[in-house]
């Protein structure tokens, strides 16, 4: 047998597992599959599954005509009614056709459903799994940021210019205090401690001061903790004036170019 010849016997075994072929087809296949195991180990694979199909499916009666005419194709012998008892087995085979169609639509239509269900709950888990990884992305950047901060206050800290300038509560803060470390290479590091909840659309603002120049500050602006603390670093320019004062006052939120709150805080270069 050529391959070929191989093959198209390959192709009829779908039918001859549901029992569609005509006798002669079904002959040859069944001669073939007495030579061949390949083919024969694919027809038991596809008869268990006609068979699983098919209990997977509830019994279903056919149309009462169907029975009637079959009845009386039994009763009525003739060579006229021989056409009759042919039409039926026609009818019969394309009856259960039909309902194999039906079985297999059925069974390939619950694996579908089976399969959505899978395919559902493996998205709701990559879901989860992808929500799991943004707030992870979310708590490393956040981690990078509290080192990325903590690295610069300990350059200021370190670095050898640094300025200290200490700073006392007002009348309107008298329990605060803070303290400014100053580089101008490095920034400007600001801690303060007891420092009064403010109401909203305020916020406090750092000024630096130079001599007779307007105190200065570029948008410096920060809010305390619920315990009246904060520690903050603020950009400073290359070209600031050396300051003689820092000072702290409550301006409206966002800051603003000139002070016109009450001061709060104010502390000389040591």
């Amino acid at each position: 047998m050529t391959s070929a010849e191989h093959d198209v016997l390959r192709s009829s075994l779908a039918s001859y597992a549901l029992g569609a072929l005509t006798p002669a087809e079904r002959s040859e296949v069944q001669a073939h599959l007495a030579t061949c195991e390949e083919c024969s180990a694919n027809v038991r694979a596809l008869q268990q599954t006609v068979h699983s199909i098919a209990l997977s499916v509830d019994p279903v009666d056919p149309p009462a005509y169907i029975r009637t005419r079959l009845l009386e194709s039994i009763a009525t012998p003739g060579g006229a009614d021989t056409g009759r008892v042919v039409q039926m087995k026609s009818t019969r085979f394309a009856w259960f056709s039909a309902a194999a169609s039906i079985a297999i639509a059925i069974g390939l239509g619950g694996y579908a459903v089976q399969q959505r269900g899978q395919v559902r709950a493996l998205q709701q888990q990559l879901n989860l799994a992808m929500l799991q990884l943004q707030s992870n992305d979310r708590q490393i950047v956040q981690a990078r940021l509290v080192v990325a901060d903590a690295q610069r206050q300990l350059a200021v800290l370190a670095a050898p210019d640094v300025a200290h300038v200490d700073l006392k509560g007002q009348p309107a803060a008298p329990q605060a205090s803070a303290r400014a470390l100053w580089s101008r290479s490095r920034g400007l590091l600001f801690a303060a401690s007891n420092l009064p909840q403010l109401p909203p659309g305020r916020t406090y603002q750092l000024w630096v001061i130079s001599g007779r120049l307007a105190p200065i500050s570029e948008n410096w602006v920060f809010n305390s903790d619920a315990g009246g603390s904060a520690t903050t670093m603020f950009n400073t320019p290359p070209t600031l004036p050396t300051p003689t004062a820092v000072a702290v006052t409550v301006e409206p939120a966002g800051g603003v170019p000139a002070p016109t709150g009450a001061m709060y805080l104010v502390g000389s270069l040591n």
